[in-house]
């Protein structure tokens, strides 16, 4: 159990813990029917996207912090991805409340995040490390640019919501594909015999992959 007696609140943990603060404000903007749509004159989809925005670049912030200050800490490691999955769930469940998004496209999207964190948690327990793959890289990137691009185009059929659209779906297919990649290497993690049977340049190729 984590005791906050030992939590260090370095800038990297400090980013981590406001882009978690920001997650309401951006639900309360995006789904609040503000008079003429607009907060202090201006309208509330561009400060709805402002604030993603933010918390998307404290995301790359805090991981880029962590890594050039060597400030790594068990808090960090646990509070950064759940901000993470915080900020995108509730970014994405109000698409589909504006009807921005369709419903089932993004609950493939946040069922794989459910997915892949139990999978990871338990390749974790075995002593295993998982970081992100290189598709799942590509999918957090593809999610930005659409939340961004469907929020500022707000449903009209215009270049950025075709934009958006197109990202969405390039979201789903990357999340489909790399949660069957990470359900194959829990497997090998947990069946000893398939990783005993594989051949050895087979093996130093995953781990270096890995």
């Amino acid at each position: 159990m984590l005791s906050w007696a030992y939590v260090d609140m370095n800038l990297p943990n400090s980013l981590s813990i406001t882009r978690i603060f920001l997650v309401p404000l951006l639900v309360v903007v995006l789904l609040t029917k503000f008079e003429g749509r607009q907060i202090l004159g201006v309208p509330k989809e561009l400060v709805g996207a402002a604030i993603f925005a933010l918390a998307s670049l404290t995301d790359w912030a805090d991981g880029y912090l962590a890594r050039r200050r060597k400030q790594i800490t068990p808090f960090g490691q646990i509070v950064d991805p759940l901000a993470d999955k915080l900020l995108t769930s509730a970014a994405l469940i109000s698409l589909v409340q504006m009807d921005l998004a369709p419903a089932w496209m993004v609950a493939v999207i946040i069922g794989r995040e459910f997915a892949v964190t139990a999978l990871r948690s338990l390749a974790y327990s075995r002593g295993v490390a998982m970081p992100a793959s290189p598709l799942g890289k590509i999918k957090m990137v593809a999610q930005v640019i659409a939340i961004l691009a469907l929020i500022l185009s707000h449903g009209q059929h215009t270049p950025l919501h075709l934009l958006g659209q197109s990202a969405l779906w390039l979201v789903v297919l990357t999340a489909l594909v790399s949660a069957a990649d990470y359900f194959r290497r829990v497997n090998v993690i947990l069946n000893p015999r398939v990783a005993n049977f594989a051949p050895s340049s087979t093996r130093d190729a995953g781990r270096k992959a890995g």
